[in-house]
This record gives structure tokens, sequence and C-alpha cells, in this order.
């Protein structure tokens, strides 16, 4: 492993706490960077709500119909004035997200750029899968590298990326450190 190989299990030590537990998140959304809130299915459907957060976009990383998914669609906020993406994904090891990275740091890229623009990204528990996105559009975006982008989510909220959604971020970090678009 060279210098820069960061493992799966070191990101899991920097999301659980001294005794190696992991929180759920206490809240049903945060606002982890500046303009970005990462959430549950609960705030995503709750229109009243995410107006009264300002929230002018929303990325469901969650969108099916099956328990572990949140059904909703373009039409779910229509008359909102809040556009909407929907990313099909599962919240397993096996299952590869990073094949969206891209397209979500376009979708969040886009709502920031609006004046007052805000993006909720959400998923079922906004535990797994939508902060695996937010994590990957910030090393895309802002040229963190993985643990610092982990870090700086992981502080405003609980959050715990199943291993699978690690690992693709680890070959992101090597990825963007390969082509030097990472800060150390």
């Amino acid at each position: 492993m060279g210098d820069f190989q960061i493992s799966v299990e070191e990101l899991n030590e920097l999301l659980s706490n001294e005794s190696g537990c992991y929180s759920l998140p206490s809240a049903h959304s945060n606002e982890v960077v500046p303009r970005i809130h990462v959430g549950n299915a609960f705030i995503a459907k709750n229109i009243t709500r995410l107006q009264h957060l300002g929230i002018t976009h929303v990325l469901n990383a969650a969108e099916g119909k099956s328990f572990m998914h949140v059904n909703t669609n373009a039409e779910f906020y229509e008359g909102t004035g809040i556009r909407y993406h929907g990313i099909k994904a599962n919240d397993t090891q096996e299952f590869n997200l990073s094949r969206y990275f891209e397209e979500a740091a376009d979708f969040i890229d886009k709502a920031l750029s609006q004046k007052d623009g805000q993006v909720l990204v959400h998923c079922r528990e906004g535990y797994s899968r939508s902060p695996t996105l937010v994590i990957a559009y910030l090393m895309l975006r802002r040229g963190m590298e993985v643990r610092s982008a982990l870090c700086a989510v992981r502080q405003q909220r609980e959050i715990g990326p199943n291993d699978g959604f690690l690992r693709q971020l680890c070959q992101l970090n090597q990825r963007l450190l390969g082509e030097g678009k990472l800060k150390p």
C-alpha cells in the first residue's frame, strides 16, 4: 500500500466513536456544508419543511418503490418550485454508486449556482447513500481528500456509508490523487 492508499478500516474509524459504535442520525436533516443538506425520507416528503429550510433542489439517492427506497419523483414536487433529480441506488455493498458520482455532483453544482440555491441530498435514512454522494461531491468539486470530506460531513451529521461505498470513495481518492486533483 502506498502512503496515499486509504483503507475502508481507516474511514470506519473516523465514522465511529471511541468505543467503535456508530450513531444513527439524530435529526431528519442537517446542513453538512453551507447550502448542502443531508436528510431522510421524512424530510424529503415534507414540502412545508423543505420550503422552510429554503431547499430549491432535491437529490433522491434512493429512488424506487421498495422499502429500501423513497418513492418520490419530479411530479411529487410539481408546483413547489423545487427541482428534483433521482438516482435509483441500493444501500448494499455490491451496488456501484460511484457511477453516479459525477451526475450527482453536476446536480449539486447546478443547485449551488443559483443565488439562493440549497440542495437536499437524501436517501431513506440519510445515513449511507446520500452522505456518500455528498462526500464524493466534495472530493470531485472542492478537491478535498476523502478523509477531510468524510469528516466535514460527519461533524454535522451521524453517518455510516456501507463498506462497499467507502471502498468506492477510496478508489475515487486514488484516481483524483493520481490526476493531481486533490489538495493533500
